[in-house]
């Protein structure tokens, strides 16, 4: 199982960015997705997560309206449309997936992760 996420960078308050986590080595429409964070000398959080068939979503109250996950399931990718970035989303930002139809929400409900992109917003 390899999980690669791409996308992270620096940017200014108020701009955007695209995350995406190419996914192999297992049946990617199988897998539940999701999005999570951590910041320096914070616990990771979950941020965003979404179903194998992409029929349901989930986000944290703190990135509803701003963030979008999406997947494809014919290009074994996910994605994090991130918008109106403010400081507080600075982290790196971790790609994991989780087995079967029900999606989880906290860290040890996914069993495989990628290696994490940096995302810095400048205020």
């Amino acid at each position: 199982v390899l999980l690669v996420e791409s996308g992270g960078g620096l940017v200014q308050a108020g701009g955007s960015l695209r995350l995406s986590c190419a996914a192999s080595g297992f049946t990617f429409n199988g897998y539940s997705m999701a999005w999570f964070r951590q910041a320096p000398g914070k616990e990771r959080e979950s941020v965003a997560a979404i179903s194998w068939s992409a029929s349901s979503t989930y986000y944290a109250d703190s990135v509803k309206g701003r963030f979008t996950i999406s997947r494809d399931n014919a290009k074994n990718t996910v994605t994090l449309q991130m918008n109106s970035l403010k400081p507080e989303d600075t982290a790196v930002y971790y790609c994991a997936a989780r087995p079967g139809r029900s999606v989880g929400w906290v860290n040890f409900d996914y069993n495989y992760w990628g290696q994490g992109t940096q995302v810095t917003v400048s205020s």
